[in-house]
């Protein structure tokens, strides 16, 4: 950074923070710099130690406007439970709020207020030490600042989930030593994909007995490449099952899908974190499938998403199938890089099923049936990497060996397909 700034608070925005946005930082002048140091203390005690959440900002000559809203109200809002009036306009302005948390956090003067007229509170309006610039870096900056302090919908993320087979009969340290395991096999994974320069910004949550990872960019190319970012995590755990010759490593039992979800900082002490943690419908429907899954099992939850393509303003529909299929296009990305001391000659990810007849195969697709008696339709899933000169890495289960208690829970449906098994 040229010159210097006033680092005393930096004790609220993170180290880490700003070091995600130091290129934008750089560019900044010393008194633009310090307007969003005095800022960030606003929205700090806006916040108010999560009593309210920071919706919306606008500049306003030398004000800043915030859609301020205290987090009950969203939520009475959100599930149309706020008026006593008809269905319809419940959920009308249900549907308002579920779009204000699915878009950005800056929004025009018209806009907050728009919608803080239909939230029942006032726009708040804080005197800055100088007008915004309005350059793309300060906004950036601002806009990753609001975002912390408020709650974010959206609406087709990719998940992966890893879990522990018999993580609860394990000894307290057996458990420390086996997330530990597994905590490294994430790094190395995502380590090993910065190498070949394919950009995931990795995310991570504990659920006790594993972890949910996922990308924190969204659209088709982040959700393949969290998917990717799987394989080799599961890579590294197989290859590190071989070679230990105690239960330091983790087997582990596998799955992805793509889904909805709630994206939010949790409070450390008296401050947001970071880095933000995720909940909604598409962990939910991990956490059941992980629940079927047999020990080194692989399953791709049965999804169709609208996600944005790789060029501005495109957006692409994709099911299950499609998703694995193009997965499957740009594996070649990967090949060259080293697995235990071996190069990866060539991947192969897929969803099994039997064979038809002329080269093809189906696709199985069950319906598998969770404690609470609820039904999901899951794909198994299967990732071969072969390398130059070792043995192939084979991941997931093969068809075949899918019998007994999960066949009689399955309703099976066949779809032709012609990726060779």
């Amino acid at each position: 950074m040229r010159g210097s700034v006033d680092t005393t608070y930096l004790s609220l925005t993170g180290q880490d923070l700003w070091a995600d946005l130091n290129s934008d930082l750089d560019v900044l002048s010393l008194a633009e710099r310090s307007n969003i140091i005095e800022l960030d203390r606003e929205l700090h005690s806006l916040w108010g130690l999560g009593r309210n959440f920071i919706l919306g900002w606008s500049a306003r000559n030398t004000e800043i406007e915030l859609l301020i809203v205290p987090h009950y109200t969203v939520a009475e809002f959100a599930l149309g439970a706020h008026c006593d009036d008809t269905e319809g306009t419940n959920q009308d302005a249900a549907n308002f709020v579920m779009e204000l948390l699915a878009r950005r956090r800056q929004l025009s003067n018209r806009q907050i207020d728009n919608a803080a007229h239909l939230l029942g509170v006032e726009p708040c309006r804080r005197k800055l030490r100088s007008p915004l610039s309005g350059s793309a870096s300060e906004t950036r900056i601002i806009e990753k600042l609001v975002t912390r302090y408020g709650v974010r919908y959206v609406q087709n993320r990719a998940v992966a989930l890893f879990d522990i087979v018999g993580f609860s009969l394990l000894s307290p340290f057996e458990q420390m030593t086996q997330l530990n395991s597994l905590s490294y096999s994430l790094n190395s994974a995502h380590n090993k994909m910065l190498d070949k320069e394919v950009n995931v910004r990795f995310a991570r949550s504990s659920t006790g007995d594993g972890f949910y990872i996922w990308n924190r960019d969204l659209g088709v190319s982040a959700n393949t490449n969290l998917y990717h970012l799987m394989h080799l995590v599961l890579a590294d755990n197989a290859i590190a099952r071989r070679k230990a010759h105690n239960r330091s490593v983790p087997i582990l039992r596998t799955a992805f899908h793509v889904g909805s979800c709630y994206e939010f900082h949790q409070a450390e002490g008296l401050n947001p974190t970071v880095f933000s943690d995720i909940v909604g419908d598409v962990t939910i429907e991990l956490a059941r499938m992980s629940e079927r899954a047999l020990p080194g099992q692989v399953l791709v939850g049965d999804f169709q998403a609208v996600l944005q393509g790789d060029e501005p303003d495109t957006r692409i529909e994709l099911d299950s199938v499609a998703f694995i299929d193009l997965a499957q296009t740009n594996l070649s990305d990967l090949n060259g890089l080293e697995l235990s001391g071996e190069a990866i000659e060539s991947i192969k990810c897929y969803l099994t099923g039997e064979p038809s007849g002329n080269g093809t195969f189906t696709i199985r697709k069950m319906t598998i049936e969770d404690k609470h008696g609820l039904c999901h339709t899951v794909f198994n899933a299967k990732i071969n990497i072969y390398r130059n000169h070792a043995d192939p890495i084979l991941l997931g289960i093969e068809d075949r060996m899918l019998k007994g208690e999960q066949r009689s829970l399955a309703t099976i449906a066949h779809l032709a397909h012609d990726t060779p098994h």
